[in-house]
Order: C-alpha cells, then structure tokens, then sequence
C-alpha cells in the first residue's frame, strides 16, 4: 500500500518546468517570436540569446521583463553553464567596427560634441550596455554581484573573461561611489536579519554567536558601522568594529575577552578600528573602504571630541607565509624579538614580484595613509591567528595630519610610514642577517 501511495504522489506532484519553457511560452515569449527571437535549449544558448534580446531592443519599455526573464533563466542553471555563457559573452558581442571607424571619421572631420558623443556610443562595449539593462530587473544589482562572483570562480582567465570583469569593474566603481552609500550605524537593536549577515561576513575575528556578537555591539565603548547601497538596504557591503579604549591595545584579547571592564566613551582616548570585513565577494577590487575609514573617523571626532588616537589593531595573513618562503619551509619558528624584528621587515621592506607592499592588511591601511605604529607577539593566539601569522598583530595609526603625506611617501617614494620603534626593529634585523627580506 506505502508503495502504491508513493507512486501516486509521485505520478501526481509537480514536475519542476524549464525556465525557458515558461519564459517562450509566456506573452513576453510569443512577442521575443515575432522579432524573431527564440532561445536555443541549451542553458548557455539560451542566456546568449536573451542577452542578445536585450542589446536588440530599440526602446526600454520590456528591458525590466527581459531583464528579469534572463536572471530566472542564469539562476535555475548550474555553474558550469553559467560560466561557459560568461566565457563566450565578450566574444559574440563584440564592439562594432564599422561604428567605431565611422565615428572616428566624423570626430577627424567635425570635432564638435556631436561626433564626441557618436564617437563615446560607438566605442562604448556592448557588455557594458547589457550590464546596465540587466541592472532593470528586480534586485538586479544585487544578481550582477552574484554573476561577477561566478565570473571571478572561473579557473581559466581568458582574454574574453578579463574584458567582462573590466566591464564590471567599471559599471560597479560608478555604481557603489562612496558619494552614493549611506553609513549607518549597526547596533544591537538593529533587524535581526541585518545582525545575522554581520555573523556571517565577519573575516577577521569569527563572531562565536549571539553573545559574542551582543558583546561586540551592545556596550557603550563599542562601535560598528557599515556601508549601503539604496538597493541593498539590509546587506551591508562592508563594515568596521570600533573599540574606544582608555590606550592602544596590543592584543585582540583586551577588546573582544568574555570578562572585560567598560568604559565611559567619554573616558576614551583612543578609538581601535579592529575589524574591517568586506561582505559583497562580487565587489573585490572596488575601493570604497577607505572612505568608510576616514567618514568614521570623522563622525567619532563631532561625538567624542576629547579622542586623540586613531589606530587599528590589525592582523598579518600573508606574514607566515612570507617567512617560510624566507626561511624555509619547516623552518623554526623564530624567538619573539626576532619574529617582531621579521615581521617588522615584512611590512616596511617586502615587495610583491609586481610591487607595492606585499601584505594585503598592510596595503590597505599604508595605502590610506595611515603610519605602522607597533608590533606585538602573541597578539592573537587563535588558531586563525597563529596559523597566518604566528600570534603576530599591528597598530596602524591614522593620524588626520600626517595621511596625505603618507599617502604620497608611499605612491611617490615606494617609502612606509612607520614610526622609530618599527624602523629600529627593520635596522636591527637588517644587521643582523645582512640582508633585507625582499619580495615574496
């Protein structure tokens, strides 16, 4: 009997419909057939034959329903052929000769802003156009994040997959401007949904929780905030953890321990940015924290006027590394005055094959002008912390008088801020083992 009634549930429940299916054979598709365009089967056939639909369209009016038919289409889809119709998307879409040549033709004989403009549209790539139409769909800034991601996963960088990111790139630096986000605050009497994405996106210093995360927001001499988008409302793109502290700490310990004595904001000298975690994959290599940085600083200084020092409490993932290329791998983990010394070098000294400084923490805050104040061992004793740098943690300090020259020390200079007790540490290690530590 079970198995009769499982063959009848099974010969009675809904067979899942191919998304296509129900996009050809919806009014939207029957209009698509009289312009004569019907999508292949294949899911990456189909998607290229969607995304060539909306290139083709001569009005907007049924850019949002393509749009949206399109994303339906790329979700119900597997990986795989989601990143095989990335792969051929620069390359059957391909700038226009023809218009690129004639519009050159007419800027060499008018140069006025009439052939300035023919010449913008002609050269302008048809990936570019197809990211903004698609942005038309419902949520479609966010489902262009999740596309890059895909694109981004891809094992084979081809030419054709690096012109689509750079297309990317460009549609969402102008996008997610600094000018356009909004920071807010986030506290613990935020929504619930907003706090559970904050346990999940925290990189530096895993949130064990919801106590963990309540001691993290709730206090008085704590702080978060985070970057926005108007089409994001609730999913921040990045954000800091910020500890006013009576000094500089120089372990993770002192901020984030179970058992810790609050302070009176108002008793604050220093504020310690200790958690900086970028939550959007899709938004690598989009520069917006730096502005979330100084618009902090700038927000705590009105609050709290009576705050001196502006300082990270930052971790080293590229540190053990480094030194077992250096070293050896196997090698000994050294002495703490010379692991401080090591480190010191690795930051101030070590260059990437490419150049710029090697570490990513370090590349971020030296590059928004801020100084390497001071080293400290056994500084995070995380299984995180010892595995990607020994225990080894560092202040950078933000000093609102110094950033601009910093900043140029370091573009101009190839020079790090760095204060006399790092320097010295980078002297002793150079005497001593004759030779600086260079590029990774």
């Amino acid at each position: 009997m079970t198995a009769v009634l499982a063959r009848q549930n099974t010969s009675t429940a809904p067979k899942r419909r191919n998304p296509l299916d129900l996009v050809m054979n919806s009014r939207l598709g029957r209009l698509l057939g009289k312009i004569g365009i019907a999508p292949r089967p294949a899911s990456s056939e189909g998607l290229l034959d969607l995304a060539g639909a909306l290139l083709s369209l001569r009005g907007k009016a049924s850019g949002p329903a393509i749009a949206s038919a399109f994303f339906d289409l790329y979700e119900a889809a597997d990986l795989a052929p989601r990143q095989a119709f990335l792969a051929k998307l620069h390359t059957n879409y391909p700038h226009d000769v023809g218009a690129i040549d004639a519009a050159i033709a007419l800027w060499s004989q008018n140069r006025d802003d009439g052939a300035a403009q023919a010449l913008h549209d002609a050269s302008e790539s048809p990936c570019q156009r197809l990211i903004r139409m698609l942005n038309l769909a419902p949520n479609g800034t966010r489902r262009l994040l999740s596309m890059r991601c895909d694109l981004l996963a891809s094992h084979e960088q081809t030419p054709g997959l690096k012109a689509l990111d750079d297309d990317f790139s460009d549609a969402f630096t102008a996008w997610f401007n600094a000018g356009f986000l909004e920071m807010r605050r986030i506290s613990w009497d935020s929504p619930a949904a907003l706090l559970e994405r904050i346990i999940r996106y925290e990189a530096v210093h895993s949130i064990d929780g919801w106590d963990d995360l309540q001691r993290r927001l709730q206090p008085v001499d704590r702080r978060c905030y985070g970057f926005f988008h108007p089409q994001m409302a609730d999913d921040p793109l990045i954000f800091v953890e910020v500890a006013l502290t009576a000094t500089v700490p120089g372990a993770i310990g002192e901020i984030i321990a179970e058992e810790r004595a609050t302070i009176d904001p108002r008793a604050a000298n220093c504020a310690i940015f200790y958690s900086i975690s970028n939550c959007q994959d899709g938004l690598r290599g989009i520069p917006f924290g730096n502005y979330l940085i100084k618009r902090v600083v700038g927000l705590l200084c009105d609050e709290l006027p009576q705050l001196k020092t502006f300082a990270t409490l930052s971790p080293l993932p590229g540190f053990a590394q480094w030194l077992a290329q250096s070293r050896g791998k196997g090698s000994d983990v050294p002495p703490e005055r010379e692991l401080r010394a090591l480190a010191a070098t690795y930051l101030v000294r070590g260059r990437s094959p490419r150049g710029g400084v090697i570490d990513p923490v370090a590349r971020f805050h030296l590059g928004n002008g801020a100084r390497l104040d001071a080293v400290h061992v056994n500084a995070d004793l995380s299984v995180n912390g010892l595995r990607q740098a020994h225990g080894i943690m560092v202040n950078y300090v933000y000093d609102l008088a110094e950033i601009e020259a910093n900043h140029f020390a370091l573009a101009e200079l190839d020079t790090v801020a760095a204060s006399k007790s790092v320097l010295a540490l980078v002297d002793g290690n150079s005497a001593k083992s004759g030779k600086l530590h260079g590029a990774a």
